[in-house]
């Protein structure tokens, strides 16, 4: 409700910048912390537990990642299908990134990864019909579950996780 019912704000900055600097894991639903980039809740998510994979630096294509960026994205996608393997029990994930604005890509400037759990039978008639999606927990909620799996614990105010 809380992505249906917020205005639309298009000139809001680069949140994906903006989110790790907060240092509230919780309120901003990061789940997972590296030396390079960061495991989020996805606001608007394809379906619940959706992440996003996320390079602290700014950049706009894969190209322009360090080494030690890449190998660093390349790992959270293991640990955000680990913890939503442990969490959610999905039978499968997408995952991908859109490369530009022509893509798909939301925040064109600063790419990232989604991680989508997915199940048998998870698509029905409201995004065909009804241009919408039914989701059954909040983002805290997921956070919270998400929290509760992971090795490290729901404590948050370290920064670096696991």
């Amino acid at each position: 409700m809380e992505y249906i019912e917020a205005p639309n704000h298009t000139d809001r900055g680069n949140p994906f910048v903006e989110l790790p600097k907060q240092n509230d894991d919780r309120t901003t639903h990061i789940v997972h912390r590296s030396d390079h980039a960061y495991l989020v809740l996805n606001r608007f998510p394809y379906n619940a537990g959706h992440l996003l994979a996320i390079p602290y630096r700014e950049v706009a294509d894969l190209a322009d990642l360090e080494a030690e960026e890449r190998l660093d994205l390349m790992d959270l996608l293991v640990v955000g299908t680990d913890l939503l393997r442990k969490a959610l029990n999905p039978d499968g994930f997408n995952v991908g990134l859109n490369l530009g604005s022509q893509a798909g890509a939301g925040i064109p400037g600063h790419l990232h990864f989604h991680i989508v759990p997915r199940w048998g039978g998870d698509t029905n008639f409201m995004p065909v019909i009804g241009n919408t999606r039914v989701l059954p927990e909040s983002l805290d909620a997921m956070w919270e579950r998400i929290m509760n799996v992971a090795d490290h614990g729901p404590d948050t105010s370290e920064g670096k996780h696991a």
